[in-house]
């Protein structure tokens, strides 16, 4: 599996991580937030840039994360300039950690090889959420109210083809650190990806 992008030739066997986040994930579902995590890239000017963003599932046949963007926004910037980006996600109920690393990308209007993909994230999207993919640009200064109104030739439930700025963000984890805060002592657990894509796994210090 490259590091600029997720294969989807054949479908990888799932990283022994994947169990861990699975069973937190359910352990959690009561809990709608669980589901957000903090997503950490690098700015062109080297800076670093966080944010908080919604798990919206895996790429189909894939170990990749996937999460929504406006295309104007800064993460697509920072994604385009440096590639590698960081998760980290915390569950409250269980308290355990897990920071996710690897290499993202961002699946634009001009992606067609995961179009697919691309349009069944805006299908899952309520009309609510799709409206904001038709506000002014964003981190500009404001606009009047009536800016952030559906368009009068746009019906209240919004169409089913995405607006070309509707973008899906792809974190493929090569890294993972899982952190569990109960027991005394704490349980922390590394995984790393290998060049052969097998996972390496270690018990180490909290």
């Amino acid at each position: 599996m490259s590091d600029s992008a997720p294969s989807r030739s054949k479908t990888p066997p799932l990283p022994p991580w994947r169990s861990a986040l699975a069973r937190a994930l359910h352990r959690n579902r009561s809990r709608p937030y669980s589901r957000y995590f903090q997503l950490a890239t690098i700015t062109p000017a080297g800076r670093p840039a966080n944010r908080t963003v919604v798990f919206r599932g895996w790429l189909p046949d894939t170990n990749s994360l996937t999460l929504i963007t406006d295309q104007r926004s800064a993460k697509v910037t920072d994604i385009a300039a440096h590639p590698w980006a960081e998760a980290c996600w915390y569950f409250t109920s269980t308290r355990e950690q897990f920071r996710l690393a690897g290499p993202s990308q961002v699946v634009s209007a001009a992606d067609l090889t995961l179009a697919p993909a691309r349009q069944t994230a805006w299908a899952e999207l309520s009309d609510r959420a799709r409206q904001q993919f038709y506000w002014p640009q964003p981190a500009q200064p404001r606009s009047p109210a009536a800016a952030f109104a559906p368009p009068e030739n746009q019906p209240e439930n919004q169409p089913e083809t995405p607006p070309d700025n509707f973008s899906l963000v792809l974190l493929t984890p090569r890294q993972v650190d899982h952190l569990e805060l109960r027991g005394d002592p704490q349980n922390r657990t590394l995984y790393t990806c290998q060049p052969d894509d097998t996972w390496q796994v270690e018990a180490v210090n909290p």
